[in-house]
């Protein structure tokens, strides 16, 4: 029984992990004007968010079209018994709706699953590595679906953001808030909750922001997966990382770069915490 698991670039799984896994991602498009771009295809990360920061064209993301889609399906669809995809909210973007219309449009070897995990980055990351994990070790359609699902229900993310221009410029928040944060030095605190990104709360500094994911992870139970994801300060995701050593098999967690679908909005400097556990009450 072979089962591939397909996703998208916003799920940010790094590239290890896509390697050992077998998994196949689908890259979402950025635009910086004229100039459309497959994000970790024509463009890195790293040249992303130099743009993003010094560049005069502030970017924005773009799903993949349905055609993308089918490309995969059909490749994919040659060597397997069935494809699990698995995408990020609906409420944030267009991809799983391209998703669908690929599906339907394939010419199909096999059953294709096409699900909308109403999460996004480390939480989609992990739901993905679970299904992938699965279906390596010999799992049918069911049993990789149903782990989805299960993952779903018990993945949860905590986001630190650095400063709330990228909110603003990516008409987010209203041009007031953006001003009064960038006065009070305030930095916002994101969470997912029923498909899209919401405040959890505010911080006026940094260290007290970091302080927040630190109990966001150690108040949790059962932790099964742990995960920090970074864009542009990876030495204090790894100071993170050693922090939640208390709450996680340190050699276990996950260090994840976050990418433009993000990005675009949350801006450099931004810091994660991905569990799949059960939170405090």
């Amino acid at each position: 029984m072979v089962i591939k698991v397909v996703t998208d670039s916003s799920a940010d799984v790094p590239a290890k992990l896509v390697q050992e896994l077998g998994i196949t991602v689908v890259p979402l498009y950025v635009r910086f004007g004229e100039e459309v771009l497959r994000m970790g295809v024509d463009i890195s990360d790293k040249e992303y968010y130099n743009r993003l920061q010094h560049g005069t064209v502030h970017p924005s993301t773009i799903q993949p079209p349905p055609q993308d889609f089918v490309k995969v399906y059909e490749e994919l669809s040659q060597v397997a018994d069935g494809i699990v995809s698995v995408h990020l909210s609906s409420e944030l973007s267009g991809t799983y709706n391209s998703a669908i219309q690929g599906r339907e449009a394939a010419k199909k070897k096999c059953p294709i699953e096409v699900i909308d995990t109403r999460q996004v980055t480390l939480s989609l990351g992990m739901i993905v590595v679970s299904a992938a994990t699965v279906a390596n070790g010999g799992g049918n359609m069911k049993e990789v679906t149903d782990e989805v699902k299960r993952a779903m229900n018990d993945t949860h993310i905590l986001g630190l953001l650095d400063t709330l221009k990228y909110l603003y410029l990516g008409g987010r928040i209203g041009k007031a808030k953006a001003l009064l944060g960038s006065v009070l030095n305030v930095k916002p605190i994101l969470t997912v909750k029923d498909g899209a990104v919401l405040p959890a709360a505010q911080v006026r500094t940094r260290a007290k922001g970091i302080a927040r994911l630190i109990e966001f992870a150690q108040t949790a139970r059962n932790i099964k997966q742990l995960w920090v994801g970074y864009n542009t300060t990876p030495d204090e995701a790894h100071t993170l990382a050693d922090s939640l050593g208390t709450a996680f098999d340190k050699n276990k967690i996950q260090l994840a770069e976050i990418g433009a679908v993000l990005g675009v909005h949350a801006g450099p400097g931004t810091l994660i915490v991905g569990i799949r556990g059960e939170l405090k009450e």
